[in-house]
């Protein structure tokens, strides 16, 4: 028999406790065996055919149906996937909890452009006129927050005066001519728009509201209200006439007899779920999502109201009609719910995000709530809900004015007093909203240990002093031969929230290269500092990442 050569890599036996050895012969035909084992001090040979009648089919079958497993030495993984699915099932309540309190929120706000505002702007003309006669001329004329609500009131009026000239009934017979497709094209459009809109027009009169109060050394200066103004105006008009065209195309998906715009519709809202499950998020995009979907609700609410104002004028105000429309209203306002639970419940999945996280989102909506209430605010309450939101409420009760006025007719005493007991009532529906509102808003930020962050100062008061010494340390650093990445270090602006409510930090964004050294090759890297959801109170369009 030729010379062998057998490799020490056992072959585990499931039939037997031979420990095998693999021989591999040069001359297969001179040696009948191939392996070649040994038990108990003695040597067994198997030929070839022996080991192949061993593994059946029979006896594989049998070990694929008696073998085992234990999920318990992998425990932590399998205890991940179920923390995993209880906090899917914990998103709709949380979810839901935060959607409904962000929903009084704008209905505060909403309310207060009905109620408060033109009785404060009452008070400030009746200030503009009397302090003059008194001969206070120490005194300013108005305050910097009557100043404001004069501005919304002039607004107000010049924009209702020009949508006045705007044809509802034109406008609903040109879009019904349309084809269901183009449409299906003009209303998602108009979304786009509207968020553009939303994301751009609080800085418009947030500009008009600074550049009329802010401190002047020359009256000269004053002039700058006016372009102001006149931007501000523009804006609050064109958002109403693209809101009236929102409506109008609703109202005829909800006038159509087969009903297929209403449905191609509603499925545009199961298109946002593709657009926003597969991407990154962390806990300020979340935010900005979460904040975005509760205005995106409440304007779709007050959507449905005109629509149904439309209809039942048409039909005479014949409370039969009223539920010939109740199970489209429903079927819009259910599949709005079921989408924003279904993309919640995934990006939260997705980018392993707790449940927990809309308890904070909760707590910094009614942070904002709160500190407007302190004596050193630095901003009425409705901004603030516009600048977090980007619900913007002026352009909206325009609409809203105006599908009123031209719906119901106002003659007689008896229509006149009805009025004024509705105007009432809208006022009591106001107070008792923001006093339970601001109870549950305490009860909040108290349960989020928050309540030493109500005595700060703004945010700007105390970035300022921090920039000027971060400046004049960066002039000095200038002056003398260092390295650019370490005066790139030096004026990076520390946050003092950052211990509250912060997105965490990830391993493949902690760092990013600065191209702008002129190194090929040798780029400088450094931490970018996180906002703290307080600090994130302008409406943006949501991206993948806010830092």
């Amino acid at each position: 028999m030729n010379e062998c050569f057998c490799s020490l890599s056992p072959l585990l036996s499931t039939s037997s406790s031979y420990s095998i050895l693999v021989c591999v012969f040069e001359d297969l035909e001179h040696c009948p065996f191939i392996l070649v084992g040994h038990s108990k001090d003695k040597y067994v040979s198997f030929k070839i055919v022996d080991i192949i009648n061993d593994l059946s089919l029979v006896r594989f079958i049998t070990t694929e149906l008696t073998r085992g497993y234990f999920l318990e030495h992998n425990e932590a993984k399998y205890t991940e996937r179920r923390e995993r699915v209880y906090t899917c099932l914990r998103i709709p309540k949380e979810l839901e909890k935060l959607m409904t309190f962000g929903f009084f929120l704008c209905l505060d706000t909403f309310l207060y452009v009905f109620t408060l505002l033109p009785l404060r702007v009452i008070l400030a003309l009746l200030r503009l006129f009397t302090v003059p006669c008194c001969g206070l001329s120490g005194s300013r004329l108005l305050q910097p927050a009557q100043v404001c609500d004069v501005l919304k009131g002039f607004i107000m009026v010049l924009c209702y005066s020009m949508m006045s000239y705007v044809d509802y009934s034109m406008m609903y017979h040109l879009i019904r001519g349309q084809s269901v497709i183009k449409l299906y094209i003009i209303y998602n459009m108009l979304e786009v728009a509207d968020r553009l809109f939303s994301s751009f027009g609080q800085d418009i009169l947030d500009a008009l509201y600074w550049t009329a109060t802010e401190p002047k050394e020359k009256k000269r200066a004053h002039i700058g209200v006016i372009p102001h103004f006149l931007m501000a105006v523009l804006y609050v008009f064109l958002h109403a006439i693209l809101i009236m065209v929102q409506a109008t195309t609703l109202n005829v998906a909800f006038n159509s007899h087969n009903k297929s715009l209403l449905t191609i519709m509603m499925s545009n809202n199961f298109v946002e779920i593709k657009g926003s499950v597969f991407k990154k998020f962390e806990k300020n995009n979340l935010f900005q999502m979460s904040n975005s979907d509760i205005k995106e609700r409440f304007t779709n609410y007050i959507l449905l109201l005109i629509v149904c104002l439309r209809n039942m004028e048409q039909f005479s105000w014949n409370p039969d009609h009223l539920w010939v429309l109740f199970p489209d209203v429903v079927m819009v306002i259910a599949s709005e719910v079921a989408v924003d639970v279904v993309k919640h419940a995934f990006i939260t999945k997705f980018n392993d995000i707790s449940a927990d996280v809309y308890g904070e989102y909760r707590a910094s909506l009614a942070f904002d709530l709160v500190s407007s209430r302190q004596k050193n605010a630095y901003t009425d309450y409705s901004d603030s809900v516009s600048r977090r939101m980007g619900f913007i409420p002026l352009p909206l009760a325009l609409l809203l004015i105006r599908v009123v006025t031209s719906s119901v007719k106002i003659q007689g005493s008896l229509s006149f007093m009805c009025v004024l007991l509705f105007y009432l009532g809208m006022i009591t529906l106001k107070v008792l909203n923001s006093i339970v509102l601001l109870g549950t808003s305490c009860m909040f930020v108290k349960e989020a240990n928050m309540e030493e962050k109500l005595f700060h100062p703004p945010p700007s008061a105390v970035s300022k002093p921090t920039a000027d010494k971060e400046g004049a340390s960066l002039a000095s650093d200038i002056a003398q031969p260092t390295n650019m990445a370490e005066s790139a270090a030096n004026v990076l602006p520390k946050s003092d929230s950052d211990t509250f409510l912060t997105t965490p930090d990830d391993e493949d964004d902690d760092k990013i290269i600065n191209s702008d050294t002129g190194l090929e090759g040798e780029g400088v890297s450094h931490r970018t500092p996180k906002k703290d959801l307080l600090e994130i109170d302008r409406f943006t369009i949501c991206g993948n990442r806010i830092d």
